[in-house]
């Protein structure tokens, strides 16, 4: 069976992220759920909020992972887990969600490395080339190109 992967961040971040994990992986739908934190509500009722979300999805173990360390998302998942049949992970970002996904039949703590390293490799500085057979304007001092 599959672990169970819970997104838990500031909304609606989760909501997304977990939309844009099903359309890569429109099969991963019972074993991937979000819950959106929203602004204004009390830490105990996102709490429960989340344990339903967990308990939606089944699975028995799962991996929550959170938006940012410290915020109240994170915070409210930290009371969520239990470091043995669910681990916790912050920095959530969409790399880490795919390989999450892959390797979600491997075992948790193997799963937590997975997604950790999918994670920080998913993020690196790109370099500016131009299209092939085209070049580079250069425009000089005082030319407002006004694009948004």
């Amino acid at each position: 069976m599959n672990n169970g992967i819970l997104i838990i961040a500031h909304a609606p971040l989760a909501s997304a992220l977990r939309l844009a994990v099903l359309h890569v992986f429109p099969d991963c739908r019972a074993d991937v759920a979000a819950f959106d934190v929203e602004p204004g509500v009390p830490p105990e009722a996102s709490l429960a909020g989340a344990r339903r979300a967990m308990a939606g999805i089944g699975a028995p173990q799962t991996l929550v992972v959170a938006d940012v360390f410290g915020a109240t998302p994170c915070n409210v998942a930290q009371k969520l887990v239990d470091g043995l049949t669910s681990r916790l992970v912050a920095g959530v970002n969409l790399p880490m969600l795919l390989r999450a996904v892959t390797y979600r039949h491997e075992a948790l703590d193997t799963l937590v490395t997975r997604a950790i390293v999918g994670g920080t490799q998913g993020v690196m500085q790109v370099a500016i080339t131009a299209p092939q057979n085209q070049t580079r304007k250069h425009h000089g001092q005082g030319h407002d190109d006004n694009q948004q």
